[in-house]
């Protein structure tokens, strides 16, 4: 594989193991937006790569690129749909060491389709796996818990 084409996928966040973690908000979710895009309320509308059975409703975990809807924000970011990564999830879930780790709100961080995000600076903590699959957000963030 070209160097170039796998910068590409670790950009995307397609590089690398992901670890199984409990999947704590379902389509329809209410999410803070914790960037400085203008964005202050997402509404979660699809995930990206979910493989799921008939009739059951999509869910996400801390990691996942799902597709938003900007409910409360300034005008020109209000009623459009972007992509974004959960940074953070209210239901408990286990890390391979053996701890649980559970945050105080359900957030998320807009980004483009290439894996760059669109604000400059994320707001509050980050989970560790958020951080280390998404290098674009590793670098933003001023805690990775």
């Amino acid at each position: 594989m070209a160097a170039r084409a796998r910068r590409a996928f670790f950009a995307r966040g397609l590089i690398g193991q992901r670890p199984k973690i409990s999947r704590g908000l379902p389509a329809g979710s209410m999410i803070k937006c914790a960037d400085n895009t203008g964005a202050r309320e997402l509404r979660l509308i699809q995930v990206l790569g979910y493989k799921g059975r008939l009739r059951r409703i999509p869910t996400a975990a801390v990691g996942d690129m799902v597709t938003v809807s900007v409910r409360r924000g300034t005008p020109d970011m209000r009623k459009k749909i972007f992509h974004a990564v959960i940074i953070r999830q209210r239901k408990p879930y286990r890390r391979a060491e053996g701890i649980w780790v559970q945050f105080e709100d359900n957030a998320a961080v807009i980004m483009t389709t290439e894996g760059e995000m669109k604000g400059s600076e994320i707001r509050g903590p980050v989970a560790k796996e958020a951080a280390e699959r998404w290098p674009r957000i590793a670098s933003a963030a001023s805690i990775i818990i």
